[in-house]
Formats: C-alpha cells, structure tokens, sequence
C-alpha cells in the first residue's frame, strides 16, 4: 500500500475505500439505514419481475420493459451496497484492484443501460397514448427485443471504453479512494499520469448519453401531453397522467443526480457532494422505481391483489 501522505508514484494491487463517515456512531446508523433500503430493494425489484412473469396482465410492452428496468435497479444496487456494508462493519476497508476494475465496470454498465431503458420507455408510452389502436403492432416482440437489447449494449460498451483506458494507468500516488465505492473520478484523481483523456471522456460520453436520452423523453412526453389535452374523455386524460406521472418520476430523479455527478466540471471541494448524489442513484433510486411504479399502478395493483388471493386460497385448500 502507498502512505498518501508521501506521494510517491506507484503500482497498486489494491484500494482502501474510506467510506461515507468516519463517525462510529454514525457509521452504524448508515449501516443498519443501508441494510434495510438493500433489503426493500432486493425484494421489490424481484418482486417486480415474478409478478410480471406470473400475471398474464402484465405481459404486454411496458411491463417488459419494466421488468428489465427492475433487473437492471437490481443489478446495479447489488454491484455496490454489499461490498459498502461489508465495508462499514469491517476496519480493513481495502479492496484488490481487480475488485476495484470489475466493481466499476457493473456500476457503469447498469447505470447506462438505466438511463436508456428509462429513455426506450418514454418511446413505448409515446406509442401507447398516441397510437393505442396500432400499439400492440408496433411494439412488436421483435422491436421490444430490439429496444432492450441496444440498452444493454449502449452500456456495455460505454463502461468497457472508460474501463481500458482506465487500465492503461500505471502508477498511482495513493491508494486511498475518498469514496464508498469504486467511481471512476475519484480513481482518476489518484492517478499519477495525466488522465486529461479519461476525465475528457467520462464528460464527454455521459453529457452524450444524457442529451440523446432526454431529447427521447421530452419528445416523446411533448407528443403525450398534445394528445392527453386532445382527450374528451376526463378518466382518460386520469389514467394517462398517472401513468407518465410514474415514469417522470423515476426520470427526474436519476437524470438529475447524473447530471450532477458527472455532466459538470470537477472540482475539488465537492467530494462530499458527489457521494451524495452517489447515494442516491446507487441506494436509494434502484429502491425507488419499483416502489413508484406499484404504487402509482393500478393494473400492477390489482395484479398483485390477484396473485395474493390465489396463494391465500391454496393455504386455505391444503391446510
């Protein structure tokens, strides 16, 4: 390990992770705070996912794409918050680079393909509300697969570039991460070499990603709104705010805390911001998006109600 008080430039075979707080005290509330958002957000987004698979109402478009969103969240919330938990309970708080790489990698590549999946469900509300008598054709199977498919590729390779280039750094000056995780501007900050690239990059692809994806939302939500206020029907008009209420949600709070974190030049001072936001899209929204969509949700209600009734009356049968 390097002394970060010494400077020196060296290979590293691993990181040490300082964390959120060194406050024992509040160290355990975070902890125990943690575990249960982790706990809520295994279960929902699994959840989420067998409902879906067991509710012949619930297979059309949007709740294929959902069940991939809830994958993702999944995914994504478990590429970083057991190793966080692990880490806050432990006072060996280091992790191997290879550890560090691959943490990175999953963190994002499910980041990105959220981004895009919330940016392909806009689309499919789009041919929803606009086009309803023509919606099953156009989102066909085949287009769905298509959608869901470029997400998870637009991911992939965006985190695979920033990872390479990041592997091409060869010394360090310190192994300390002023973080909970393995983000990549905090790893660039210890680097010894210049990484003018790396930083242009990461600003550059994720500014990239964030226009594309919001010119997809507001377009496709422009095109809602002119034909949610053309609808005679006022429980039309209802059933279709609620509807995109749900998705406008989950948007506003990811696209913003990403916007924070990395479309905007670094600095400095804002370390303790950045870990923030981190917290959000990396505990708190993965947790969120199921929770948003059940509960604003009718059709996902009453399937749920469904799927209880149907158990509940299997014990009474057999016991």
């Amino acid at each position: 390990m390097v002394d970060p008080g010494e400077g020196n430039c060296t290979a590293v075979t691993e990181f040490i992770l300082l964390g959120l707080s060194d406050v024992p005290e509040l160290r355990v509330f975070l902890s125990l705070l943690f575990l249960l958002i982790y706990g809520i957000t295994f279960l929902a987004n699994l959840g989420m996912i067998a409902l879906i698979q067991v509710s012949p109402r619930l297979h059309t478009p949007m709740y294929f794409f959902l069940s991939h969103l809830s994958l993702v969240d999944f995914c994504h919330s478990t590429a970083i918050v057991p190793q966080m938990l692990f880490n806050m309970f432990k006072k060996d708080k280091t992790i191997s680079f290879l550890g560090c790489m691959i943490q990175f990698y999953l963190f994002g590549t499910f980041v990105i393909t959220d981004v895009f999946l919330l940016a392909v469900m806009a689309y499919d509300r789009f041919v929803a509300i606009c086009s309803p008598l023509l919606y099953m054709v156009t989102m066909s199977r085949k287009l769905q697969m298509v959608l869901v498919s470029s997400c998870y590729v637009c991911g992939t390779v965006c985190s695979l570039i920033h990872l390479c280039l990041a592997l091409e750094i060869p010394t360090y000056r310190s192994n300390v991460i002023n973080h909970f995780f393995c983000d990549l501007p905090p790893l660039l900050s210890l680097a010894c070499s210049d990484v003018t690239v790396n930083e242009l990059l990461v600003y550059i692809v994720s500014t990239f990603n964030e226009i594309i994806t919001i010119v997809v939302i507001l377009t496709s939500y422009l095109f809602i709104l002119m034909t949610i206020l053309r609808m005679r029907s006022a429980e039309g008009r209802r059933k279709a705010f609620s509807t995109c209420a749900s998705h406008l949600t989950a948007i506003a709070v990811l696209q913003g805390t990403i916007l924070f974190s990395y479309c905007r030049p670094s600095s400095g001072n804002s370390e303790d911001a950045d870990k923030v936001a981190s917290v959000f899209y990396t505990v708190v929204i993965p947790m969120l998006n199921p929770l948003i969509y059940s509960l604003r949700n009718k059709d996902v209600k009453e399937a749920l109600k469904k799927v209880l009734g149907s158990k509940l009356l299997f014990e009474k049968l057999f016991s």
